[in-house]
This record gives structure tokens, sequence and C-alpha cells, in this order.
């Protein structure tokens, strides 16, 4: 859970990676954990607790009552269970209502972390609070699996990827959406891709919709989500200032309907942030594979083998340590990215043009 205040914006977030990304690029960083592990779970072992729905709700409390509740802008990333989530949801509410007289002043950020790749890792019940908190959100950023539950639409092509973000604008008015790594087969994109796709909507919720295609890289990270929520926050109010400063005073900073797609400042943010992501992912797997070679030889020989169940979970635990996203050695990647990769406009159905 992450809180932002100006002039160089205060944060409220509960993610070491989401932490360190948002401080490197000048943000004032207040945390709140809703889990306290010992280590992320792409360990497939970890120790530690959960904080409960009145754990949240206190110390949210507590920093009001030390007038430290002066934020502008609030990113929630992965919340444990239905009641916990609900009461994420009350403070952002709470936020929005303080905020009233005052638009554009405060913006909340949604990552609705419930499962990836067919695979709901929450409670079933936490899918209906989701529902119900995205009408209060100004940006959310679902995978495709989580825009395919909060639609209800089964993403199978680029058009019905199109529809999932039709729904989730006509249905819950969420003015900016960003599905991140997308993978669908397209005959315009090699198999070794993958796609951003986002949108702004307009004043009568129809979408502004945009892909950005970048090559994936063969090696799994965990914490790319939390990096990527991150560096959304601080990218997104940076391109409004830059391209349009007046919509600081603009509920959800909504671009005027006759800003192109590729004018938003939610593509412009997007470009930067895949930027920073694909370097430090790319200097990631190659210190990977430098580590990966320093593994004893009866290790790699055992892993697989049946019988060898020691030597796999050891190899397993030595490739997690060694994807750790290495962020600290290279935070020039945060700061300054190189932007290689170019959003292009979406039609209705789903196509480039």
């Amino acid at each position: 859970l992450l809180f932002l205040s100006s002039p160089c914006y205060k944060s409220y977030v509960g993610n070491k990676i989401a932490v360190f990304s948002m401080q490197s690029l000048g943000c004032d960083v207040a945390a709140l954990n809703t889990v306290q592990f010992s280590n992320h779970t792409g360990y497939r072992q970890w120790t530690g607790t959960r904080v409960s729905a009145q754990e949240i709700t206190d110390l949210y409390q507590g920093l009001k009552q030390s007038y430290l509740d002066d934020f502008d802008m609030m990113l929630s990333g992965y919340v444990p269970g239905a009641p916990a989530l609900e009461a994420v949801g009350q403070i952002a509410q709470e936020l929005r209502a303080k905020a009233e007289g005052d638009p554009g002043s405060f913006f909340w950020v949604l990552d609705p972390v419930m499962g990836d790749n067919g695979t709901l890792y929450v409670a079933q019940d936490v899918v209906p609070v989701y529902k119900s908190l995205l009408s209060h959100a100004d940006l959310i950023l679902p995978n495709q699996f989580e825009a395919e539950l909060l639609s209800g639409v089964e993403i199978v092509d680029m058009a019905s990827l199109s529809r999932a973000i039709e729904v989730m604008h006509e249905q819950y008015g969420v003015p900016h959406i960003v599905i991140t790594s997308v993978s669908l087969t397209h005959p315009d994109h090699p198999i070794s891709s993958l796609s951003v796709v986002g949108s702004t909507m307009t004043s009568d919720r129809r979408a502004r919709a945009f892909k950005i295609v970048f090559p994936a890289i063969d090696c799994y990270f965990s914490g790319t989500g939390d990096m990527f929520a991150a560096l959304m926050v601080v990218r997104m109010r940076e391109a409004v200032w830059k391209t349009a400063a007046g919509l600081m005073s603009t509920p959800s900073w909504r671009s005027d309907d006759t800003v192109d797609a590729l004018d938003l400042p939610l593509a412009r943010a997007a470009e930067k942030v895949l930027a920073s992501m694909h370097e430090v992912l790319a200097k990631t797997s190659e210190a990977m594979d430098a580590k990966m070679k320093r593994v004893p030889a009866e290790v790699l020989r055992g892993a697989g083998k049946e019988g060898h169940e020691a030597e796999d979970k050891t190899l397993h635990l030595l490739k997690s340590k060694a994807a750790e996203l290495r962020l600290v050695r290279h935070v020039d990647s945060l700061r300054f990215p190189k932007i290689e990769f170019r959003a292009s406009r979406m039609d209705v159905k789903g196509a480039a043009i």
C-alpha cells in the first residue's frame, strides 16, 4: 500500500522493490507491508505473517493522528484476503473524499493482484471486492488473467482484449487501464514477444487504446509487477506534468477527447516504464547466467532425475536467488532509460494501425 505527496511525492507502499524504485526517482516513501514474509513466494517456501484488516486500519489511523495523511497518490498491490482489501478500499475512498474540493489532487493506482497464467492465488471472495473498488480507482494495472476476471471477457486475441478494456471503461468507468504482460499469438509479432496494452477513456467511456510490443526475456523473475506498478505511479505523474500540466487539476488526470492515443500521458509513461524494465531484466538475466555457471556440477547432474528431490529444490532456490532483480546496481536504468519500444494505436478490433 503506497501513498505520495508533493513536492517529491510522499508515498506509502508495502514492497521493497516498489519502495526502492520510487525512492530512486525522488519519492519520499512511507511503507505499510500487507505481508511480513522472509522472502518472496517465488522461492516456494517462506515464513512470516499476513497483516489483518484491523492492523491496516490501525496503522492508517496512526498516520492520521500524526497529520501524516496528506497524500497525493496511492498505490495498492497485493492484499491478503477480502476483509483486508475492503480496509484498503476504505482508505482510498476516504482520501478521495478528502480531496473532493480539489480535483486531481488525489490519484489512486490499483494493482488488482489476484493471480496469473490462469491460476487464482487469492481467495475467491477477493474478486468481487476488487470489482466493487474499480469505480473508485484512477488507474488499474491488471495482468491478462486479472483483466479476464474483472471484465468477464475471455481474452484469446487482440479483439477480445480490446473488448475487455471496453467493458472496464463502460461498466466501471475506470479512467486509465494498463494490461501488463499480454501474451497472444499475432501474425505481426514474433512468438518471443510480449505486449503491454493501455487505454485512457473518453468522456463517453470509449477506449483510446495503444499497445507496446517488446521482446520477452527467457527467464522467470519475481517482483516485476511491483516494479512496473511503482514506476507507472511516478512516470504517469511526470508525463501529465510534462505534456499537459493543466491536467493536474482535472479529475483522474484524463486528457481531452481530442488527444490521440499515442499522445496520452499514459502511453508516454508506459514507454518509459518498459524501457527501465527491459534494461533491468536484461542485466539481471546476464548476471544470473554468470551466477548459475558457478553452481556445483553434482547439483546440475542430479536435478531432474528420479529420487533427486534435494538437488531439484537446491537448484530452484539457487535460480530464484540469482534472478533477484538487480535494481541497486542499475539505478541509472530506472532514472535514465533509453526508450526503444514505442506505442502504436489499436483499432476497436485490436489490430495495430
